[in-house]
Order: C-alpha cells, then sequence, then structure tokens
C-alpha cells in the first residue's frame, strides 16, 4: 500500500465547530495534517479531498484509479442514500475503508444503514478522529495478506478471517478475539497485525467478529457466538488442512475474557474444536470484580445487563474467575503500565487458577501499557509470539 486517498464529503469542511461534542474539536486542515503524518510513519503517501458535493465526490474516484492503491471515505450524510456513491465505490475496485467519526449505530434511527458499505473492504466507525488512522492500519495489513473471510453463522457479524500461511501444512491454528470492551464499535480490525506476524511464523490464523453490545451482543449471546466460531473450524479444518490439535486461542482484554470462558469445560462441550492452549491478553478475568471497579467505564454491566437479581447467576456462567478449574494450559500476560485493566486483576486470577490446580504460566512486562501487548512491533509481542510458540 504505497498511494492512499482520504475523501471526506458534505459538512466535514466544518469539523472542530459543527457539533463538536459527537465530531470533536479537531478542524479539518489539522485532521488531514494528521492524516498524512500518521501515512508517513506507515511510508504511505496521502492525499486529501473534501467536497460538499456527490459529483465531485465521485469525480475524484474515478480519477483514483491508476492514482492510488486504496481509499478511506467518509461519506457524511451521503452515506445513507447515495446509491451513485455506491456504484463508483463499487467501479473504482479499490480497497476501500469506509469511516466514521461518531458511532453511527447509536444515533438517529435513518443513520443506522450505510448503502455504501456492500462496495467497501470494511467499516470503522465511532473511534473518533483515530478511525483515520485504523483506517490507514487496515489498508496497510491488507496489502501484505489478504485473508479468506467465512461465515459461521447467519448474522452479518458472524464472520471470521482466515489467513493460511505458505506450504501445504498440516498448519497449527490461532484462533484471535479483539478486545474493545464487547462494545460494538470495536471490531476485528485491531487484531490484522498480529494475524500477519503469526502467518509469517507459520501460523494459520482465525481472525474472529462477533455480535458485541450494541449490534445484538451481550451476554450470552456474544459468547456464543465465539463458541460457534471456535466450533466451524472442524468443519473447514479438512479443506485448509490445519492442525486442530495444535489449536490456541489468543484474546486480549474483552477478547481474554472470551478466550478464557472458551476453554471452560463447559463452553466447548461436544464440539469439535478444543483449545490446547489460552493465551489472554491484559484479560478482564473476574467480571464481578471488573464491575465493582469500574472497568471500561461500565463495560460488565453493560454486557452482562445486570440487575440485582441477575448478578450472581451471570458471574457464575460467563466470569473465568467464577469457572475454575478451566482445565486448559493458558498464558496470562499483562503490563505493569496497564491504565485500562488493572495487573492485579490478573494476578488475583493467576493465584486462583493454579490453586485450583490449572496449569497457568504467568509473564508481567514492565514499563508495557495496555495496547502494546497486540502491536506485533513492539518487544511486548514479540516475546508473547515465541513463548506460546514454545508452549504449544
Amino acid at each position: 500500500m504505497r498511494r492512499v486517498l482520504v475523501i471526506n464529503g458534505p459538512n466535514l469542511n466544518l469539523l472542530g465547530t459543527r457539533e463538536p461534542e459527537i465530531y470533536g474539536s479537531t478542524t479539518l486542515n489539522e485532521l488531514e495534517d494528521l492524516i498524512r503524518q500518521w501515512g508517513e510513519e506507515r511510508q504511505v503517501a496521502v492525499s486529501c479531498f473534501q467536497s460538499n458535493h456527490e459529483g465531485e465526490i465521485i469525480d475524484r474516484l474515478h480519477d483514483s484509479r491508476h492514482a492510488h492503491d486504496g481509499v478511506i471515505i467518509n461519506a457524511g450524510a451521503l452515506t445513507h442514500y447515495s446509491y451513485a456513491l455506491h456504484d463508483a465505490i463499487a467501479a473504482v475496485d479499490l480497497p476501500s475503508v469506509e469511516v466514521h467519526i461518531s458511532n453511527i449505530t447509536q444515533r438517529e434511527e435513518w443513520r443506522h444503514s450505510s448503502v455504501i458499505e456492500p462496495a467497501c473492504s470494511y467499516m470503522i466507525r465511532g473511534r473518533g478522529i483515530d478511525g483515520y488512522r485504523f483506517a490507514l492500519d487496515y489498508l496497510v495489513n491488507l496489502a501484505r495478506a489478504q485473508p479468506l473471510t467465512i461465515a459461521y453463522g447467519v448474522k452479518p457479524d458472524q464472520v471470521g478471517d482466515l489467513l493460511i500461511p505458505d506450504g501445504a501444512g498440516p498448519h497449527s491454528v490461532a484462533v484471535l478475539l479483539h478486545g474493545g470492551f464487547w462494545r460494538d464499535h470495536w471490531t476485528r480490525d485491531i487484531m490484522q497485525g498480529l494475524a500477519i506476524d503469526l502467518h509469517d511464523r507459520g501460523w494459520a490464523s482465525w481472525n474472529l467478529e462477533y455480535r458485541r453490545v450494541g449490534t445484538g451482543g451481550g451476554w450470552p449471546t456474544t459468547a456464543g457466538d465465539v463458541a460457534s466460531g471456535i466450533e466451524h473450524l472442524a468443519a473447514i479444518a479438512d479443506v485448509h488442512n490445519l492442525d486442530l490439535d495444535r489449536l490456541v486461542v489468543i484474546g486480549h482484554s474483552a477478547g481474554g475474557h472470551l478466550a478464557l470462558w472458551s476453554a471452560a469445560p463447559h463452553s466447548l462441550a461436544d464440539r469439535g474444536a478444543y483449545p490446547s492452549l489460552v493465551v489472554a491478553l491484559a484479560p478482564i478475568s473476574d467480571l464481578e470484580a471488573g464491575y465493582e471497579s469500574g472497568v471500561g467505564s461500565g463495560a460488565v454491566a453493560n454486557f452482562l445487563e445486570l440487575s440485582p437479581a441477575e448478578g450472581r447467576d451471570r458471574y457464575d456462567a460467563a466470569s473465568p474467575a467464577n469457572l475454575l478449574p478451566l482445565d486448559t494450559r493458558q498464558l496470562v500476560v499483562h503490563g505493569t503500565e496497564d491504565d485500562t485493566v488493572p495487573v492485579t486483576m490478573s494476578r488475583t486470577y493467576v493465584a486462583a487458577a493454579r490453586a485450583a490446580g490449572d496449569d497457568v504460566a504467568y509473564r508481567e512486562l514492565d514499563d508495557v501499557d495496555h495496547m502494546s501487548l497486540i502491536n506485533p512491533a513492539t518487544p511486548a509481542w514479540q516475546a508473547i509470539a515465541e513463548e506460546l510458540i514454545q508452549l504449544s
């Protein structure tokens, strides 16, 4: 990915002054400077364009066919009704990421649908102006390795990206479970880098999406999707020569909760794919402690839809700390500088898991924060990857 065109549509010229409580205080000029800087850091040349006119945007898309390698587009209100824009994106046939500063699924009902989404490669929403940075990362990673997206259910979020390494196999498999406090604006793109790093190490990866809070998820739907997604590996293992005897589930943050939960004896009962190792990176391993400490600004309460009458039963069914022993080998990793999920949660969980008889390796990384654990460029991830390969 060498050249990316960033298009901003109607009214985005008013960024910084238009509804700053929704869109923030960053102006369009400041945003474009940031995107160019992010591009330079990724060795990508970024061109920026803004227009309030549908035809001008379509013309610029047409011109991009031979001048750019990918497109990032925030179409503003055109998102919700411009089939002409949909057709233009489809016609230029470039990898395209749809970006929205706000989370359109949590706003007025008419904003929930996007008519351009089917023509785009991916959508990123609700991450503020950082969404453009994540979109750049998505395009850069897609240029490095293109996975096969496979449905494991009928719902839009019941999909996974399968990335197969070179060679005949059989391939060891890593299931990747992204975090984001189980909320719908965080999606599997944040695990792309790990998928590619594992691919380069000779591993297959199954980067799983699942329904989240805000798009039909929550307890127990989200966990059920994860179980179904892991089970689906049994249906595709022969076709892609996957070695399910070397199946590792890797989860980060809320995905770490789901990874640990997936290894509990009841979670994958009577299924055809069982993890031999769980790697939990800064996991929310104790939902009751997470609720009491306010992790993720009420994320646990939102996920479990807690009420006084339901709390205990839901903790007992959903919290890894309440399901011990898991009877599956575990590698738990946490950074000492994590201000998102407290490191004390992992310390307490590991002690309880070992006391219950589980085989748990624990690594506490000095001066490492929450997100460094899933950044393949960091020494933290490199150490994690090397250890998981040794353990598996």
